[in-house]
């Protein structure tokens, strides 16, 4: 038998050690259950801190995880999944194909940056969507020093106030200021088409992230959107022109195009609607995770997002489920029923909150480390010793944040 995991971000890492868990438990061995982990590399970026300075050194690798509890690593990119023959087409180093089946597949894939078709986006556009985007752009910031400080040399335009919006525009002030000088006249603008800033947190957090704009001098643009990028800045769609040598695009994910593959139901966000073990119900053998399932949480109608948290625990779950059909054993459905939001702003600390509600727990410096121990410590993956990295994938314990509340 085997179970195939497309991905290698938090849900197919989890995915992959909560399956190596149960076989470990039902006494199976590797070779009457495979468990193989396809990706480009066997390495786990840490997409939640690309905002931030030096991100080249933000990944951990996974290799010596994987070993350990005995999954095998599949180098290459899944290109193809048909779910017919329960086959999965895979692009290897080099440019060399090759075909790999499975019994049990968890569709892990992720999601990626939305980008709409707006003028001169693609050319003149930054993101921290990815590890490349990310050390794009910071390439960029540590080349401005070397250019003249005029035509918008200081100015940075963050498109999108939502969560990635407004964290990378709050660590831009001490960034620019590291590059430039602490005598640059430098300038963040956040541009963003909703009236308010952070429209998905809600009114209890907003006060907390304005005064933290105001402090850092982050200014707004609420009511408008871009129209249009060259390279002298960005015109918005009030007729506006920001004069600016760097736009960040953080407006927006979708889920990965992979899962357009699967003859299935999606939601707006190209999820994979799924049950409560995270199976795709229409399709015999396929489960769906992270970024790329739309699945209920709890039993009072809230969803999984799009977002590292809930991707760490519904990987296990996906995991963990696939392996029990395999195994002849109960799933577990997934549930997540706790909730925590801790935002980054920059030099003036950080918004902890619990809760659905998003009420506002801790603020500043209290917040500021909170969101250093969950950046640094609690999203990287486990040791590679076998017994700790096959304990820390217990589906009831990933990303149990019940101790907030």
């Amino acid at each position: 038998m085997r179970l195939v995991i497309i991905g290698a971000g938090f849900a197919g890492m989890y995915a992959a050690l909560s399956a190596a868990r149960l076989r470990d438990i039902q006494g199976v061995s590797p070779e009457e259950l495979e468990i193989a982990l396809v990706a480009p590399e066997p390495t786990l970026v840490v997409r939640p801190r690309l905002y931030e300075p030096k991100p080249e050194t933000l990944t951990a690798p996974l290799l010596d995880v994987l070993k350990a509890v005995d999954v095998t690593y599949v180098q290459g990119s899944a290109e193809t999944i048909d779910a017919k023959s329960r086959t999965v087409g895979i692009v290897a180093t080099k440019g060399a194909k090759k075909t790999l089946s499975y019994d049990r597949l968890v569709v892990a894939t992720g999601s990626r940056l939305f980008r709409p078709n707006i003028p001169g986006l693609s050319e003149h556009g930054f993101s921290v969507d990815s590890l490349d985007d990310a050390v794009a752009l910071d390439k960029h910031l540590r080349g401005l020093a070397k250019r003249p400080a005029a035509n918008g040399r200081d100015t940075v335009v963050v498109a999108g106030g939502g969560f990635t919006g407004i964290e990378a525009a709050t660590e831009m002030p001490s960034r620019l200021r590291g590059i430039l000088g602490k005598d640059a006249k430098t300038r963040v603008i956040i541009v963003d088409r909703n009236k308010a800033i952070a429209p998905d947190m809600g009114e209890g957090p907003r006060p907390v992230i304005e005064e933290a704009l105001r402090k850092l001098g982050v200014e707004t643009r609420l009511g408008a959107g871009i129209t249009s990028l060259d390279e002298s800045g960005v015109t918005l769609s009030d007729g506006e022109h920001i004069e600016a040598e760097t736009v960040i695009w953080a407006a927006g994910i979708r889920a990965a195009p992979l899962t357009q593959q699967i003859p299935a139901e999606r939601d707006n966000f190209g999820r994979l609607l799924v049950d409560r073990d995270l199976r795709v119900p229409s399709v015999p053998g396929v489960f769906a995770t992270g970024d790329a399932a739309r699945a209920a949480s709890d039993d009072i109608g809230n969803y999984a997002l799009m977002s590292c948290q809930h991707a760490t625990r519904m990987g296990a779950f996906a995991g963990n489920n696939a392996a029990a059909e395999l195994l002849g054993v109960p799933t577990k459905p997934y549930h997540q029923k706790g909730y925590v939001t801790c935002l980054d702003l920059g030099e003036a600390g950080a918004l902890f909150t619990v809760g659905w509600e998003r009420k506002v727990a801790m603020v500043g410096e209290v917040a500021k480390k909170t969101k250093q121990e969950i950046n640094t410590v609690w999203i990287y993956p486990p040791q590679p010793e076998r017994a700790a990295a096959l304990a820390a994938a217990d589906p009831e314990r990933v990303t149990d944040v019940s101790g907030f509340f």
